[in-house]
């Protein structure tokens, strides 16, 4: 991608217990020549120090700290928010956990430069998914119709794209995983034109062991049905 666009987008990045793999994520964006700001959401593991020394390394890394686990919905938000305040011009989201091939961010800007859409969602090939993944990002892509009127075909991915305007509209208010189906939510409700985009997924027993399984998909269910409740 070309330096003069790179340098208008920040990446955020939330993390949560990724000693294993952050300081590669970062690295690898960091060499593309994107903006990194890193939300570390209450880790108990290294990961707070390797994040101190990065940033200590490089101008173009920020890093904003829970002091205690939030979740993946309040960690984007403050990412988000973060990003605008600093003056990004676009806003990827892109997980800490290494499934993610950082140059497909480029494929996901493409779309908001030549002004075709406000919004991109990068979508993951579910045939290469572990059984279980595939299921439970079935199950929520039935919710988020459901819940939300929206139909995308990978409503869980963390690889996301925005224009300034649209991530500043956003109202994100679910602290947890359910977050990403809210964001589809939120494109819908705020008239934002939204494309989809072919990205790759890599499979680790990192990016396994996280992420929206089958009892996930089922704890995120219950919580949109009492909060539904709670609303009537």
């Amino acid at each position: 991608m070309d330096n003069d666009v790179a340098r208008k987008v920040t990446v955020v990045v939330p993390a949560y217990n990724e000693e294993e793999t952050v300081e590669g994520v970062v690295g690898s964006l960091l060499e593309r020549g994107y903006r990194v700001l890193v939300v570390d959401d209450g880790s108990r593991d290294s990961t707070p120090e390797i994040l101190g020394r990065i940033s200590s390394r490089s101008r173009e890394v920020s890093v904003y700290t829970h002091i205690i686990n939030v979740g993946l919905g309040a960690a984007l938000r403050t990412g988000i928010k973060a990003a605008l305040l600093e003056g990004a011009d676009y806003i990827v989201t892109f997980d800490a956990d290494g499934q993610h091939d950082p140059d497909d961010i480029s494929g996901v800007l493409e779309p908001l430069l030549d002004g075709r859409a406000d919004v991109v969602i990068g979508s993951r090939d579910f045939s290469e998914m572990p059984v279980s993944r595939r299921m439970g990002n079935a199950i929520m892509n039935i919710l988020t119709l459901i819940f939300y009127g929206c139909r995308v075909s990978d409503s869980q991915s963390g690889l996301r794209a925005f224009t300034r305007k649209a991530a500043s509209l956003l109202d994100i208010r679910n602290v947890g995983y359910g977050v990403s189906s809210e964001i589809i939510g939120e494109i819908g409700r705020k008239n934002l034109k939204m494309l989809e985009v072919n990205i790759k997924t890599i499979y680790t027993p990192e990016t396994i062991a996280k992420g929206t399984n089958t009892s996930v998909g089922i704890r995120i269910l219950l919580k949109l049905v009492l909060d539904l409740f709670r609303r009537i």
